[in-house]
């Protein structure tokens, strides 16, 4: 494949694992990885870190996400109006009065970043000379380029008259679920410090956590970050404050250069946390230069090809963890293995 790129972003990880690469650091959960997660498992036990995927409910923390639609398919064999609680006794097709069988079926539309989720590194790009020409492009991780690589939804986007309607056709999560998402979790409990108060956390603030409980993060390892988040939206069981949801919990300040500077020089292989968006949407922004809405977002997905894992339900895991002196354990998440997906919800599953 053609190299995609001229001029990498200044610190960037483009091209470090082939011209041609769609998993950016994902490329570190290697089999050394996985058999460290391994190692952690020492009681046997597995603890579900995934919202209910209804929730949070309604659209106040997101007026684009809505949430999941289930419902029965259709029957299709005019034994009823939907293929849900029918007896095969009474299908036209297959029926015959011996069979005792008696079949559901179901459909979902689901926002795949409604609730629990992964942000695929198609998930936020930036403009950026990657030709060394003096113009700008739409471009993503490794240089792949909006509406050439990265392709918005249209018929038959895949050329091949089947009528598929396709999103991303490069850096979709399928790469990622493909490759498999094991290896060693790491969690800092900040909700344990903090509480549930508003508050941007400076890298200084999360090294003095991370000091006082021991944690010590390594390259390769997945960093989880517990701010009491995904516990509240459960609390409101689908019915969250419309203002408190957004002026609640900590979350990584990305106006902290040392912050930014500290995530790079970590090679962690994905950043997740149990908040709507790893970092704080504030709204009055102080600098006056040209520059990202979302630093994380930007330095995360764009330049080094970081995964972001948001909205993860962590309090059940923190509290155990805190309690038997811990902070790893063996984390297994893989997203759907739906070719082009930007985003989708993940039941991830922690065992210690």
């Amino acid at each position: 494949m053609a190299k995609r790129w001229t001029l990498r972003p200044d610190g960037s990880t483009w091209g470090e694992w082939g011209d041609d690469d769609e998993l950016g650091r994902i490329n570190l959960l290697t089999p050394e990885k996985v058999l460290e997660g391994a190692r952690e498992v020492e009681h046997g036990l597995s603890f579900c870190l995934s919202l209910p995927l209804d929730f949070p409910g309604g659209t106040s923390l997101n007026q684009r996400r809505h949430p999941p639609r289930l419902a029965p398919t259709e029957d299709m064999n005019g034994v009823a109006d939907t293929f849900f609680n029918i007896r095969m006794s009474d299908m036209a097709e297959w029926g015959d009065p011996r069979y005792v069988d008696v079949w559901a079926d179901d459909v979902v539309t689901l926002s795949l970043q409604y609730s629990t989720q992964w942000d695929s590194l198609a998930h936020v790009g930036a403009v950026f000379d990657a030709d060394g020409d003096g113009v700008e492009e739409s471009v993503y991780y490794n240089g792949y380029r909006a509406g050439i690589d990265l392709v918005g939804p249209s018929e038959d986007a895949r050329g091949d008259g089947s009528g598929h309607r396709s999103f991303a056709h490069h850096l979709g999560l399928e790469h990622m679920a493909r490759h498999g998402v094991q290896g060693r979790g790491v969690l800092v409990d900040l909700a344990h410090h903090f509480g549930h108060q508003p508050r941007a956390i400076s890298l200084e603030m999360l090294t003095e956590v991370m000091a006082a409980d021991d944690v010590v993060v390594e390259a390769g390892d997945v960093l989880l970050i517990h701010t009491g988040f995904a516990t509240k939206v459960l609390e409101w069981d689908r019915n969250p404050d419309p203002k408190q949801i957004h002026r609640m919990c900590c979350w990584l300040d990305a106006r902290d250069p040392a912050m930014l500077e500290w995530i790079a020089d970590s090679n962690i292989a994905a950043l997740v946390a149990d908040n709507y968006a790893v970092e704080g949407l504030l709204g009055k922004d102080p600098d006056p230069s040209r520059h990202s809405f979302l630093p994380i977002h930007h330095l995360c997905l764009f330049r080094l090809g970081v995964p972001l894992g948001e909205m993860w339900y962590l309090h059940e895991l923190a509290t155990w963890l805190r309690e038997h002196n811990r902070s790893r354990f063996l984390l297994t998440a893989p997203p759907l293995r739906l070719p082009g997906a930007v985003g989708s919800p993940v039941t991830p599953v922690a065992t210690v």
